[in-house]
């Protein structure tokens, strides 16, 4: 088995790196930081440099080992495109997604322009297992979304989570699914009922909806209510894997 994970939206994580460093405002309250720190603590040997940008090279095929297919959110306590990850590390964790390819790989980045750049280079025709996306956390880094879309991905996604502001009006055009979720944990920021609304409209407006996801309110003890969608839970498998087998 991966990583536990309590992620709603993955099955197990793989950490090929751990640690990174701050770069938009939703890193403010880091999860990753808090749990690396915590386990550093507990002895945990993986984090014994706590939340300083590690490479595991140990771990670089352990996805392989995994036989019963799995999402597999690849660096839950880092980012890949993180610029001291050297491109030919980042290139042998691709050439285990390619390898281990019954599994669906998620991966996540504050950094799409490295994204960017890298597939530019290495990858200029998508796996069709491995999914691309980055985290908008207010209307700041909105920018971030037209770097993803130039990136050549199967599934792109957007994180937007934890949401600290409005993001008003957003280009989705290339984006097959969206998350959405508050910020958890000590010194949480708050999340607006209408910021997340406005986003699941404007998911579920289009011609072609958009899968959407709401994770959490956030806080200590983070919830989900479904009474926001009313009644229609926009859920990203059921709607999306059906695209994806047609």
């Amino acid at each position: 088995m991966g990583d536990h994970t309590g992620i709603e939206w993955t099955h197990a994580t793989w950490n090929p790196t751990t640690g990174c460093t701050k770069v938009s405002a939703g890193c403010l309250n880091c999860y990753a930081e808090r749990l690396s720190m915590r386990l550093c603590a507990m002895g945990v040997d993986k984090y014994k440099n706590k939340f300083k940008l590690t490479l595991h090279k140990d771990v670089l095929e352990l996805p392989l080992k995994w036989g019963e297919p799995k999402r597999i959110f690849v660096n839950s306590m880092s980012d890949l495109f993180h610029k001291d990850v050297p491109f030919e590390f980042t290139n042998r964790v691709f050439e285990t997604m390619e390898k281990a390819n019954w599994h669906v790989f998620q991966i996540l980045t504050k950094r799409p322009d490295r994204m960017l750049e890298f597939t530019k280079k290495y990858y200029t025709k998508p796996l069709p297992n491995v999914w691309l996306g980055t985290s908008v956390e207010n209307e700041a880094w909105k920018d971030r979304i037209g770097i993803l879309r130039k990136v050549p991905a199967r599934v792109r996604f957007l994180s937007m989570e934890p949401l600290i502001g409005p993001v008003g009006k957003l280009n989705l055009k290339g984006i097959h699914w969206v998350i959405v979720g508050g910020e958890s944990g000590p010194n949480h920021r708050p999340v607006k009922k209408e910021w997340v609304i406005e986003i699941r409209d404007q998911c579920i407006k289009r011609k072609k909806i958009i899968p959407f996801f709401f994770k959490q309110w956030g806080g200590f003890t983070p919830k989900a209510n479904g009474s926001l969608l009313e009644g229609k839970v926009w859920h990203s498998y059921p709607v999306l894997e059906s695209r994806l087998e047609a």
